[in-house]
């Protein structure tokens, strides 16, 4: 399949609710999954080379197509035991978060595509430790959807703080209102964005999926126009029971929601995005996640 071909089978998905899940096992009949549009390729697992000191769920490192890709050992991040990079596993070559990376796992399955409102949350019994970011069924058995914006924070850690010299950029403009309502399903994510909006002193509002954050809108604008009480929508595109692209067209298709300014703030990585987020109505699609740029966006709409 050429680029651009996969590029328009990926645009139409846009605002369908639908996703493509990679789904794998590691070391049981567990089975897992991943969004296809943070995978890059599957590989037979290369030669690892080991890298010294390195984070103890890294398993080394390899070459290919003249980038150096670090691989992380899922099963040992989710606590499934630990793999070493035998020729008979697999890794999974994702971008996201502006980094590549590759998961080491055992067993790849196959692609299915699937509808947002099939995927749920998970249970809220299993608390917040845990690297789940959705659940869904496929043929009587669980699949767990992995939060791996989560897994790569815990290795790699990212910045939170806003520099002083952007700060220094924050005059507020007493003519718009400085909130914002978040849609976002994940618990990292959440936090990191809600950082940066304290430091601005921008108040906000949270959902935790599409779905919730439409039904809160509409109650919102029930009470009153939608841009004097919010600056913007700033959204996440994968989240369960409704995503990004979905939200965004019925936002812009509600003659109450319409006007607000909606950002779609994304992970994800890939040419498509940008075509993707037009097709739907959106006004911007920013990427995950650097403090500066985040303060930035939220700065040239809310002063």
């Amino acid at each position: 399949m050429s680029i651009i071909d996969r590029v328009d089978r990926l645009t139409r998905l846009a605002g369908r609710n639908r996703l493509e899940l990679l789904l794998f096992r590691l070391q049981s009949n567990q089975m897992f999954g991943i969004n296809v549009f943070k995978v890059r390729e599957v590989l037979k697992c290369p030669p690892l080379r080991p890298i010294p000191h390195a984070h103890y769920q890294m398993r080394g490192v390899f070459h290919a197509r003249g980038q150096t890709v670090t691989v992380i050992d899922l099963a040992a991040v989710l606590g499934h035991g630990s793999s070493q990079g035998s020729p008979d596993e697999f890794v999974i070559v994702t971008e996201y978060s502006g980094h590549v990376q590759g998961y080491l796992v055992q067993q790849v399955v196959r692609i299915v595509n699937l509808r947002w409102d099939d995927i749920k949350p998970p249970p809220v019994a299993i608390g917040t430790s845990n690297y789940l970011t959705a659940v869904t069924t496929l043929d009587n058995q669980l699949v767990e959807i992995l939060d791996v914006e989560r897994v790569l924070y815990e290795i790699i850690g990212h910045d939170m703080d806003v520099s002083e010299e952007m700060l220094a950029q924050n005059v507020p403009n007493a003519a718009v209102p400085r909130r914002i309502f978040i849609a976002d399903d994940s618990a990292v994510a959440r936090r990191s964005m809600t950082r940066v909006m304290d430091q601005l002193g921008v108040a906000y509002e949270i959902a935790e999926n599409g779905l919730e954050a439409l039904e809160r809108l509409k109650a919102f604008a029930e009470e009153g126009p939608i841009t004097q009480q919010f600056a913007m929508l700033l959204s996440d595109i994968e989240m369960p029971q409704m995503d990004g692209y979905t939200l965004t067209k019925a936002v812009k298709a509600d003659p109450q929601l319409k006007d607000l300014y909606v950002c779609l703030h994304t992970s994800l990585s890939g040419s498509f995005n940008d075509s993707m987020a037009n097709s739907v109505g959106a006004n911007r699609l920013v990427a995950k996640f650097d403090p500066d740029d985040l303060a930035a966006l939220v700065m040239s709409v809310v002063n």
